[in-house]
């Protein structure tokens, strides 16, 4: 029965065929380990892929999972292209705007990633050049918080385009999520954060959360249900401790 009226929400919002509408068809960007990003086998892995195919387990829905540019997922979801996006993203006001967000899945922080010992706060990047994912909260906080101040941001498709250019001296410095960057670091020596954490709730610090094409309740309500199922048996603290080891 909830398999059948989730089948009737969908085909209501994307007017299509059944096959469309027992299919839950998740988008992401697999360039942003340890969330999401491909392997050897070509395979996408990570933290948020792992995490929804656990949700699709339990919520009992047929997923499939589609990998596209990050600036281009929020519009792939108002399009009705794809049911839902997990990608690291932000649940930000301008973005609820656009579409509807789950229960959050991640607490979540952003930092400034440099050279060791060439800077040693925000302040002397000033005139610099900082790189950043192009339509990410992080370019959106530069542009709005920094920019004014001097400092510029240069906007890759992905945010390890922006660490390799970093690493070739194209870029003073890279704005990520913490997690993303701590992950690089434990692979990349002579660099380090610089600065505190940012946590700005309009920003970053409210946490991920699942987009869904807005007024898809339906969906909505399967994926909160799966998220507090998988918390309450294990299994988020299961994948948290594999993805995000102390």
């Amino acid at each position: 029965m909830k398999k059948t009226l989730l089948s009737i929400a969908l085909l209501a919002t994307f007017g299509s065929t059944a096959a469309l509408a027992e299919e839950v068809k998740f988008v992401t960007n697999a360039a942003y380990p340890p969330f999401e990003f491909v392997d050897d086998n070509n395979e996408m892995q990570g933290f948020d892929i792992e995490l929804a195919r656990a949700l699709c387990e339990v919520a009992e829905l047929e997923c499939s999972f589609h990998n596209q540019a990050f600036d281009s997922l929020i519009p792939s979801l108002k399009f009705k292209r794809y049911h839902a996006a997990i990608a690291a993203m932000d649940i930000t006001p301008e973005r609820t705007e656009q579409v509807d967000f789950s229960d959050i899945y991640y607490e979540n922080s952003a930092v400034f990633v440099a050279p060791v010992g060439k800077y040693s706060s925000v302040d002397e990047l000033k005139g610099l050049t900082v790189g950043v994912q192009n339509g990410t909260s992080h370019q959106k906080y530069i542009q709005d918080k920094l920019e004014g101040e001097g400092l510029k941001s240069r906007p890759y498709q992905s945010v390890q385009d922006g660490l390799l250019d970093m690493t070739n001296g194209r870029v003073e410095a890279v704005f990520a999520d913490t997690a993303v960057v701590g992950d690089w670091l434990s692979k990349n020596s002579g660099y380090a954060v610089m600065g505190e954490s940012v946590t700005d709730a309009n920003y970053f610090g409210t946490g991920f959360g699942i987009a869904v094409t807005k007024g898809n309740q339906a969906l909505l309500d399967k994926l909160n249900q799966g998220l507090a199922e998988l918390k309450e048996n294990g299994t988020y603290d299961s994948l948290y401790g594999k993805y995000f080891p102390k």
